[in-house]
């Protein structure tokens, strides 16, 4: 949503940059311990699924473009819709596995 605010003018570069940056170590640690949620109870396939993303993550992390600068949030806008697009995606998709499982095993 910040960055669609950001491709309409609706909030500053720097308001933008800082939402986003909030939220993004939290996530990341969120998602690890999903994935290791998921390897400790024994969901193997749901591991298997949540680990590109743990891995995806990772190297992120590594090369230090987890971060959206705000200088270079204009340049970098479009890659970054589709990059929080794809995840949002992904989440879903194992959201709605997840509960599958759960109803399946009851």
């Amino acid at each position: 949503m910040c960055l669609a605010d950001l491709e309409f003018d609706y909030i500053n570069p720097f308001d933008s940059s800082s939402r986003i940056n909030k939220v993004v170590m939290p996530e990341f640690i969120v998602q690890a311990l999903l994935s290791a949620l998921f390897l400790l109870s024994g969901h193997w396939a749901m591991f298997l699924l949540s680990a590109p993303m743990v891995y995806y993550n990772y190297t992120l992390y590594e090369r230090r473009q987890h971060l959206v600068d705000v200088t270079e949030i204009f340049n970098h806008l479009s890659r970054e819709k589709k990059r929080r697009l794809f995840k949002i995606a992904a989440l879903i998709v194992l959201l709605f596995l997840s509960l599958f499982w759960m109803i399946w095993s009851v």
